[in-house]
């Protein structure tokens, strides 16, 4: 491996990082990414001296995830259903996830959220928040004065902070309530599995036009609790289905997998003052394939029946 091609081997991490958390798809980011590592390349080729080249990949990617996130928005505004980012699987080593720099701002929950902000403001507190870069850097790479950039960023952070849960909890504790949540899912255990939630719990379903799925969210303790019993009690007439607990985006989750070990959804849970604030169900046969075989949900339902 050359020096240069080792470099760009450095940088791909840095800018799927930023890429991915801009855009909530993996495809889409490591296009963003392959995109500003050739511009690197080239300029390196070229002979043009690069004081940082992972300033200059930071803002390529940023800037061409911004570009990205514009023409994203108006086909996620046509999306069957409720749209939610791609998930990717953070215990496995195979998993691009690896490389990210913080497991901070990388859950469903917060991804989703994010999708409401402006892309500049998304990038402003993704570059400040996450990766650290001071506002001098930021208007550099955005194009806008500090001033500005200031500005969008105190405006992203407080419609976060007005819809993050206040409360935090180790991963050991994240892991023994997913623990307790899938077996009280498993065993039928609604009252069980009712204390484990949040009063105001959401749970969201994303099946994109090609798999059945939640038409919009579903809020409160009770009715989710129905909700899920009412999924395990089809998943479980499934010859063979289960159950594989994962870390889905930096959290605690779930794969529900047919007799063949094929993936019919991926499961992501948001925990917080040990409860269990919001669920994810990601059942999009498109959004599911770079994690493995993909079973076909429909004609399971339709063997079940």
């Amino acid at each position: 491996m050359t020096d240069r091609e080792r470099l760009l081997d450095e940088l791909r991490p840095v800018a799927f990082a930023i890429a991915y958390r801009m855009l909530g798809s993996v495809a889409e980011a490591e296009d963003v990414v392959q995109e500003a590592l050739l511009q690197v390349h080239q300029a390196l080729q070229a002979g043009q001296q690069i004081a940082s080249p992972r300033a200059l990949v930071a803002t390529v990617t940023t800037r061409r995830a911004i570009d990205q996130l514009r023409s994203a928005r108006a086909r996620r505004e046509q999306y069957v259903g409720q749209w939610l980012p791609e998930p990717i699987i953070t215990d496995d080593r195979d998993d691009p996830a690896r490389h990210a720099e913080t497991a901070d701002l990388l859950s469903l929950a917060l991804l989703a959220l994010l999708e409401r902000l402006s892309p500049e403001q998304r990038a402003v507190l993704l570059l400040h928040d996450v990766f650290d870069y001071g506002y001098p850097q930021i208007a550099a790479i955005v194009g806008k004065s500090q001033d500005n950039v200031r500005q969008l960023a105190t405006r992203a952070r407080r419609h976060v902070r007005q819809r993050r849960p206040r409360f935090q909890t180790t991963r050991e504790q994240r892991e023994e309530l997913a623990r307790r949540f899938f077996a009280a899912v498993e065993h039928g255990d609604v009252s069980g599995l009712e204390v484990l939630l949040a009063h105001d719990v959401a749970l969201t379903g994303d099946g994109g036009g090609k798999v059945p799925a939640l038409a919009r969210t579903l809020r409160g303790r009770s009715r989710v609790a129905r909700m899920l019993i009412d999924w395990a009690r089809l998943g479980a007439r499934l010859p063979g289905a289960s159950l594989r607990p994962v870390e889905v985006n930096g959290g605690p989750g779930a794969l529900f997998l047919d007799a063949q070990q094929r993936l019919l959804a991926v499961v992501a849970l948001e925990v917080a003052g040990g409860q269990v604030t919001s669920i994810h169900a990601i059942l999009n046969p498109d959004k599911l394939t770079r994690l493995g075989p993909v079973g076909d949900f429909g004609s399971l339902r339709g063997s079940a029946g």
